[in-house]
C-alpha cells in the first residue's frame, strides 16, 4: 500500500472487472470457445487474464491476435458477446477481502458504487445475480452515459446520481483509464494493484494518488471518523 491518507471523504467509487470482481474465467473460457469451434488449440487461462480488463477488445486479441480495426473484429466481436452472455456468471466471484472491504466502509458511514466500462448488457446481470452489490448506491455502465471511461462522464454521474460533489469520492481501479477519469473527474484515485493491470503496465506512471496490493488494503487509506 502506497499514498496519503484520505479525508473529507462520503463514499468510495469502484470500477468493476479486476477490482470488486474476478470475471476473467469467463471472460476466456468465452474466447477460448471460439478458439474451439475453429478446430484450434485451446490456450491457458494466464494468456487470457492480463488482457480481461479490456473485455472483448482484449480477449478477441488473446484469442485470435487481432485488433478492432481488422476486418472480421465487429462480427467476431457479436458473437463472443453473445457467448460471454451465456456463462458470465458461471465462474466469476468477488476478489478475496472485497466483500468485508464493502462492510467496513458502509460501517464508517461510506456510500460505494461502481463504474464499469462493461456494458448494461452484461453488468446488469452480473450486478442483480450477485448478492454483493445489493448495498451500492450507483451502478454506472459503459453505455449509461455517452461516453466511456477514459472520459470523466461516467464518474460525474455516479456523483450525481448519489447527490455528491465529485470532491467527496475516491474512485478505485485496475487500469491506467481508471485513473485518468478519476482525476478528470476531480476525484481522488486509487490503482488497484491486485487487478488484472494489462500487459506490462507501469502502475507507478499513472499518477494514481495511492495504490493497494488488497481490497482491505484501502482501509488504512482512509482517516478514521
Amino acid at each position: 500500500m502506497t499514498g496519503r491518507i484520505f479525508s473529507g471523504l462520503r463514499a468510495v467509487l469502484f470500477d468493476l472487472d479486476g477490482t470488486l470482481i474476478d470475471s476473467a474465467p469467463d471472460l476466456g473460457a468465452a474466447a477460448d470457445s471460439m478458439r474451439l469451434r475453429r478446430g484450434m488449440a485451446s490456450l491457458p487461462q494466464d494468456r487470457y487474464r492480463p488482457l480481461a480488463g479490456s473485455g472483448a477488445r482484449g480477449m478477441l486479441h488473446a484469442a485470435f491476435g487481432i485488433a478492432p480495426e481488422h476486418a472480421d473484429y465487429n462480427a467476431l466481436k457479436e458473437e463472443f458477446f453473445v457467448i460471454y452472455s451465456q456463462c458470465l456468471l458461471q465462474r466469476t466471484q468477488p476478489f478475496h477481502e472485497v466483500q468485508e472491504m464493502l462492510l467496513r466502509l458502509q460501517e464508517r458511514g461510506l456510500s460505494w458504487g461502481v463504474v464499469t466500462n462493461k456494458s448494461q448488457r452484461f453488468t446488469g446481470p452480473i450486478t442483480q445475480a450477485m448478492p454483493l452489490f445489493a448495498t451500492a448506491s450507483a451502478i454506472i455502465s459503459g453505455d449509461t452515459t455517452p461516453h466511456a471511461k477514459p472520459h470523466p462522464a461516467p464518474l460525474l454521474e455516479a456523483a450525481r446520481r448519489m447527490s455528491l460533489s465529485p470532491s467527496d469520492c475516491i474512485y478505485v481501479g485496475d487500469d491506467e483509464r481508471d485513473i485518468q477519469a478519476g482525476r478528470a473527474a476531480g476525484m481522488r484515485t486509487v490503482a488497484a494493484r491486485y487487478g488484472y493491470l494489462g500487459a506490462g503496465a507501469d502502475v507507478a506512471a499513472w499518477g494514481a494518488h495511492a495504490e493497494v496490493s488488497s481490497p482491505l488494503d484501502l482501509l488504512n487509506l482512509l482517516e478514521v471518523p
